[in-house]
C-alpha cells in the first residue's frame, strides 16, 4: 500500500478519535476498546499494513500512528477512573448512616516490650546521672576486640561467635562494649556512660538470637571500688525489681575487667524460695561486671595510674523474659499480634 493512502486512512482516524465523546458506562468503554485498541481493532488493523510502508516513510505514519494510540490509551483511562467514581458516589448516595451509632474505636499501637524495657533502664541510669551514648553497629576488630583486651588468637575470642562482613576490615559488634572504649577516647575522663543498642552473635534457640539488644554501663573516675560498682547495681536492681530484691556478685572472667563479676537478683518468681524459673536455686543471673582492665584503660588513652572504673553490661531480652515470664526469647521478634497486645500500656 502506498505509503500516503496509509497516512491519509491515519490522518482521518485522527479526527475521528478525537471527536469521540467520554464512554458514559463501562459497556461504552469496553466498546471503544475493542474497537480501537482491541486485537483485532483499528489501530491493530493500521500497524500490520507499516510493514508495505516505504522506509522515509515510516517515521511520519509511525508518529501518526503513536499519537492516535497516546490519545486513545489517554480516553480509556480518564473514563475507566471517572465511571469508578460516579459507581462509588452512587453506592455511597444510595446508602443509609445512622450518625447515632457510637464509633469503631480505633486500636492503638504500644512500645514493643523490649523497646520498653529498654527505656526503662534507660530512665534509671539517667536519673542516676549516667549520659546515653551510641556507635556503630558495624565495628572494627579493633575496637569489638583489640582495644578491650582480646588480643589476636586469645581464646576469649571464641567466647562470641562473630558475624564477618564482605568487608574483612569489618564485623557486626559482638557487645555494646566497643562504645565504652569510643566514649572514652572522645571524652576522657571523668565519665559516667550507658550505651544501649543492637548487637550480633552467630547464636540461635529459646534463650539466643542472632540480634539481640544489650546496654553497656561504665563509670571512669579517681579512687573507684568493686563498692561502688556493687552500690550502683543494687540500686539499679532496687529501681527495677523493688525494694525487696536481693543482690549478690559472684567471681567471673570477662577480658575487659580484671576482677570480673556477675550479678544474680533474687528470683522475682518465687522471691527467693526456689522454682522452675531459677531452678529452685532463688537467684537469677542477670548482668556481667566488674572492675575495667587497665589494658582498656591504656588503649583508650586513659593513664591507668590515675584513674579506675567499673564497667557493666546486661541483655535487655533477658530482662525482659525475667521482668514478664517469657520462656522463648524468640517470641520477642515474631511479630505475632497476640503476644504483642499482651503488653499494651508498656512497663
Amino acid at each position: 500500500m502506498p505509503a500516503e493512502n496509509l497516512i491519509e486512512k491515519l490522518l482521518s482516524l485522527k479526527g475521528e478519535v478525537a471527536s469521540v465523546p467520554s464512554p458514559a458506562d463501562e459497556k461504552e468503554l469496553e466498546s471503544v476498546r475493542i474497537k480501537y485498541l482491541g486485537k483485532k481493532g483499528v489501530l491493530s488493523i493500521l500497524s500490520q499494513e507499516m510493514r508495505s510502508v516505504p522506509a522515509d516513510q515510516k517515521p511520519e505514519a509511525g508518529k501518526l500512528l503513536q499519537e492516535i494510540r497516546s490519545t486513545l490509551e489517554g480516553l480509556v483511562g480518564s473514563a475507566e477512573i471517572e465511571i469508578k467514581r460516579n459507581k462509588v458516589r452512587r453506592e455511597i448516595e444510595g446508602e443509609f448512616f445512622d450518625t447515632t451509632l457510637p464509633s469503631i474505636q480505633p486500636e492503638f499501637g504500644s512500645a514493643h516490650p523490649i523497646s520498653a524495657v529498654m527505656d526503662e533502664i534507660t530512665d534509671i541510669f539517667s536519673g542516676m546521672g549516667f549520659q546515653v551514648e551510641e556507635g556503630p553497629e558495624t565495628e572494627s576488630d579493633l575496637y569489638n576486640f583489640e582495644k578491650l583486651n582480646f588480643p589476636p588468637e586469645h581464646p576469649a575470642r571464641d567466647m562470641q561467635d562473630t558475624f564477618h562482613l564482605l568487608d574483612v576490615e569489618k564485623i557486626l559488634r559482638t557487645h555494646t562494649s566497643p562504645v565504652q572504649v569510643r566514649a572514652m577516647e572522645k571524652y576522657g575522663p571523668p565519665l559516667a556512660v550507658i550505651a544501649p543498642g543492637k548487637v550480633y552473635r552467630c547464636d540461635a534457640d529459646v534463650t539466643h538470637s542472632p540480634m539481640f539488644h544489650q546496654i553497656e554501663g561504665f563509670v571512669i573516675d579517681k579512687n573507684i571500688t568493686m563498692g561502688d560498682l556493687k552500690g550502683t547495681l543494687k540500686a539499679f536492681a532496687t529501681r527495677l525489681y523493688g525494694a525487696d530484691v536481693k543482690v549478690r556478685l559472684r567471681p567471673s572472667f570477662f577480658p575487659f575487667v580484671e576482677p570480673g563479676a556477675e550479678m544474680d537478683v533474687s528470683c522475682v518468681i518465687c522471691g527467693g524460695a526456689g522454682c522452675r524459673v531459677c531452678k529452685q536455686s532463688g537467684w537469677l543471673e542477670i548482668l556481667g561486671a566488674g572492675m575495667i582492665h587497665p589494658n582498656v584503660l591504656k588503649a583508650s588513652g586513659i593513664d591507668p595510674d590515675q584513674w579506675g572504673g567499673f564497667a557493666f553490661g546486661l541483655g535487655i531480652e533477658r530482662i525482659a523474659m525475667l521482668k514478664y515470664g517469657v520462656d522463648d526469647i524468640r517470641l520477642f521478634f515474631e511479630n505475632d499480634m497476640r503476644f504483642l497486645r499482651q503488653f499494651k500500656g508498656g512497663v
